[in-house]
Parts: C-alpha cells; structure tokens; sequence
C-alpha cells in the first residue's frame, strides 16, 4: 500500500502498485508455498455515526478493537451492532466519522478501501456458503491472490484446524449446522485477515452445540492471531468469549470494557440489568445509603434527598431456612421448579412488589415453597448497584 494525506495524520489506504502489493503478500502469508498465522491489525472506529432516511442508526460511537483481541459488540436487536460491523467491513458507508485499521484510514470523508483490499474476513450469520461448490472449494474462494500451488494446501490446512479435513469433496446441504459454521469460518481464515469480523455466528446452533462451538471458535481464533469482532446479543456468549466488551443501546456505545467491568461495575441501569434480571427498589439517599425493603443499600456519590433506584441482581438475592438474623424475612407466593434451582417469587409485608430470586433446589421446605412458614432474605452487596432515578 502507499500512503496519501490524511487528516490528522491518518494514513489513506490507496490502490496498491504490484511490488509493494507482492510485498505485502509476502509480508501476510510468508514466502510462496509457506503457511502461517494472520497479522493481527487494530480496529479502530472513530466517532461513527449513520443515518437512514433521517433515522439515526449510530450516533457518534468511538472504541478500539486492539491487535489480536477479541472484541464482542453487544446489545439488543436493533442497537446498531451489525451496521457497526458491516461498516468496518465496507458494505455500508457510515454518515460521519472514520474506520482506520492499523492507523491507516480506509473510509471517512472522501476515502473508501472497496471491503476486498481491506484484509478483512467476514462471517455471515447464515454462513452464506456456496450451495453449488463443494466445502474445499467455498474454502478455496479467497484465496486467489496466494500462488496458484500453495491454495489447495492453505485451504486443506484451514480445513484441518476446524476438524473437517475429510469432507472437503462434500456439498454443503450435506453438513449439519455446527459443521456449516466450521466451514464458514475455515473460509474466512484461510486468507489470514488481519481482522475477522463474525454477525451472530452461533445464534442457529441449539444450545449443547453452540456451547462447543463457542469453545473450539474461541480456540482457532487465539491460534491465528486475528483480531476478531463479534456481534452478539447473548450477554453469557460475550461474557465468555471477549476479551472487552462493546454494549450499544440505541445506537450508541453504553459502556465498554472487560467482561468484569461491565458486571462487577455497570454504569448505568441498562448495562446491569442486560447482564441479568434485577429487583428494583425506589428510594431517595440518606447519608449515603437508600433503605430498601431488604435493608440499607450504600450508595456514595449522591446528594442527600436525590432519587435514586436500588438494583439487586436475583442472583445476588439468597434466601434461607431460618429466619432470624436475615436482612428480611417473607412468604413464597409462587416458585418454579427447573430441576437444580427453585425460581421463586417471595413477597415481603408492607411492600407491593413480590422479590424474584433463585436458590437452589431442596434449600426450603416444602410448607415455606407453599408460602405456609416464613422465610428469610438477604443479598450480596457485589450484587448491588445505586443509580439515578432521572
């Protein structure tokens, strides 16, 4: 690649001449009829924003997906994580802002690096195979540009690593869904993109098979290198498989970080509650504290009188045999059996709302789950979060 100007200092991805593009193929996939691993090139979006027909889609959203991480964009259908992707992979143009891999500009403001000089893999939601070409040649597909010699061994080698090395010559109708998602991985790997950009990759396995295929996706993908963006809306899928986590909400960047931070330390109601079910209390401050039915909640940062809403996570709430000693005490007014764990709705005198919580199964009698015998309350304080009721 050669540079132009740029502002800011932004380097411009422009058209290759055909030494420095040999160069670079050297550079990415070692000498001819050698293999590798990727390059692994920072991601960055730069105050991004996209709007259709006047409806805001993104609106000014910055991160940076370091080399060699992986990085999950999360949130709910319509939070403007798959049009986040597909900018940076160069099948939508964003409205404002700029996308730069490794400090080089490859779109904002007059420069566009069509998406196939990009170095960047992509996969489909739906795999997108060729349903005419066999598994070996959907493999096959990207590399045209390696030597004509070392293609078949590269994409046989990409084959292997996903454990499908012995059904090259099949059709893709002939897999089943996890085997179709390998393929459509091997494919996008085989070109070793510095960056591999996945929509939602598990999201039709059933539920056994996405958890393995989660595992050996996560495993390819730190032995390749590439720095890898996947879009989610499963909190537990983004919890176990990035390295920081993006949570958009209406289009826009609610809090980014480790997969603890945004647990452990939600900054907002939202980023909290997408985590897990909460019990909200309403309540105003009191010298650092908001009284909830289940006790005082510590909550610094506040002024005295200001409103505020307490959530406690069901899983933080617990609850016990004995009543004595607890931080409240209350009746079941309905529980749900799910084999190791009870789901219980508790209700506590003088409080309107019923206390959802989880414990596990056999913990109560059964004269307390039929709401007969009182039970007692408490919650852990990690589990407890202060924000503002405006």
């Amino acid at each position: 690649m050669v540079s132009a100007s740029a502002p800011d200092g932004a380097k411009v991805m422009t058209n290759a001449e055909p030494a420095t593009l040999e160069a670079q193929l050297t550079a990415r996939w070692g000498e001819p009829n050698t293999a590798g691993v990727s390059i692994p090139r920072e991601l960055t979006f730069e105050n991004v924003s996209l709007a259709i027909d006047g409806a805001s889609i993104i609106d000014d959203i910055s991160l940076v997906a370091p080399s060699g991480s992986v990085t999950c964009l999360l949130g709910p259908s319509g939070s403007g994580k798959t049009s986040l992707l597909r900018i940076a992979a160069g099948m939508m143009q964003q409205s404002a802002g700029r996308v730069l891999l490794d400090g080089w500009q490859v779109c904002g403001g007059d420069t566009f690096v069509p998406p196939e000089k990009r170095g960047i893999g992509l996969v489909f939601q739906d795999y997108a195979l060729f349903p005419h070409l066999s598994i070996i040649d959907n493999v096959l597909f990207g590399l045209r540009h390696l030597p004509r010699d070392a293609r078949k061994p590269q994409a046989m080698k990409m084959l292997s690593r996903v454990g499908l090395a012995d059904r090259g010559n099949d059709q893709p109708h002939n897999l089943s869904g996890g085997e179709q998602q390998r393929v459509a991985l091997a494919r996008a790997l085989a070109p070793r993109p510095g960056v591999l950009l996945m929509d939602e990759p598990f999201s039709g396995l059933d539920s056994r098979l996405r958890d393995m295929m989660r595992n050996e996706t996560l495993g390819i993908l730190r032995e390749t290198l590439a720095t890898s963006v996947i879009v989610t809306h499963d909190p537990e899928e983004a919890l176990r498989m990035g390295d920081q986590i993006a949570l958009l909400h209406d289009g826009r960047l609610e809090q980014l970080g480790t997969g603890r931070d945004l647990y452990y330390q939600p900054q907002s109601l939202f980023a909290a509650g997408f985590f897990s079910e909460l019990n909200l209390f309403e309540g105003w401050v009191s010298e650092d504290c908001v009284d909830t039915p289940m006790g005082k909640i510590a909550c610094e940062g506040f002024d005295n009188g200001a409103a505020v809403i307490a959530a406690v996570r069901v899983g933080a709430m617990k609850v016990d045999t004995a009543v004595n000693g607890s931080q409240a005490r209350g009746r079941v007014l309905s529980s749900q059996f799910s084999g190791e764990h009870e789901h219980l709705q508790v209700g506590i005198a003088g409080y309107d709302k019923p206390i959802t919580l989880l414990t596990e199964a056999g913990t109560l009698s059964q004269e307390q789950l039929k709401g007969v015998q009182d039970v007692g309350l408490s919650f852990e304080k990690q589990g407890a979060f202060v924000f503002s009721a405006g």
